[in-house]
């Protein structure tokens, strides 16, 4: 099992390919696997890594009270140094987005190119999203009692109700992920959801950031994220913004074939052309 000693934890992670290096961050109560099928795909021309943040998967938890994404980052740019990656492209979803806007905005000369899919960013919280925020808290306890997947269910059958089946995408395939890694503690997951809830105050400034930046949502997201795709693409100089058709918030799941050749495309016209 490859881990290197990151910040303090055995961080596990995943590389395949050779070439530029291009650092995957999943999201929240998931693990690497989320990114998997972009990894593996852009593996024949790209170095690829894929990796469990602090809290999820074989990285699994730590001592530390509470997360914050000034710690994801360190995290990160450890992981980066351990690996001797120079100049990586970042692609983070939804927490992973998060941290990769943290990231990009504390280091912004240490990488190439940023992908912010399904993600949201700090300003512009209206109250239905402060008070959707606000409900995150509440699932801790539910989970000490119930246990999280259980939780999880329970919101994804209500976001079906009220937006469509369309709202949750291919859950399945999240499910399926979850059952091919370790369980995340109950206390991981109340600090997880913790730092998830510091979005709205998390500081990020991109008038420093001068790298190409994809920005991508599904279809079927929720409107606050597509307006902070919105907002994310005002705020960086170089981005460009795509939906997936027939996505939702995990849409490299949901349309796997398209976010890669998506990708594939930034990489090739954007980043690294005439390579």
């Amino acid at each position: 099992m490859p881990t290197v000693r990151t910040n303090g934890i055995e961080t596990y992670y995943e590389r395949r390919g050779e070439g530029p290096p291009i650092v995957f961050v999943h999201g929240a109560v998931v693990d690497h696997g989320q990114w998997l099928p972009q990894a593996e795909a852009l593996s024949d021309a790209y170095t690829t890594i894929v990796y469990d943040v602090r809290g999820h998967g074989r990285t699994g938890g730590s001592a530390i009270d509470r997360y914050s994404f000034d710690l994801f980052v360190e995290d990160l740019d450890a992981l980066i140094d351990a690996l001797e990656l120079s100049a990586p492209v970042l692609c983070g979803l939804s927490l992973g987005g998060c941290i990769a806007q943290a990231y990009a905005t504390t280091y912004p000369d240490r990488i190439s190119g940023l992908v912010l899919a399904d993600t949201f960013t700090p300003g512009d919280w209206r109250w239905p999203e402060r008070l959707q925020w606000g409900v995150l808290g509440a699932t801790i306890p539910l989970a000490r009692a119930f246990g999280y997947q259980r939780i999880e269910r329970a919101m994804v059958w209500g976001q079906e109700r009220i937006r469509g089946d369309e709202a949750s995408g291919d859950y399945e395939a999240i499910r399926r992920l979850r059952n091919t890694g370790p369980t995340m503690s109950t206390d991981e997951f109340a600090k997880v959801i913790r730092a998830l809830r510091s979005v709205p105050e998390m500081r990020v400034d991109f008038t420093a950031l001068s790298v190409p930046t994809l920005i991508l949502y599904g279809e079927h997201e929720m409107g606050f994220v597509k307006r902070h795709a919105a907002k994310l693409a005002s705020e960086i100089d170089d981005a460009n913004v795509v939906e997936v058709p027939g996505g939702a918030h995990a849409s490299n799941l949901d349309e796997p074939e398209f976010v890669t050749e998506e990708l594939r495309r930034f990489l090739a016209e954007r980043v690294f052309p005439g390579r």
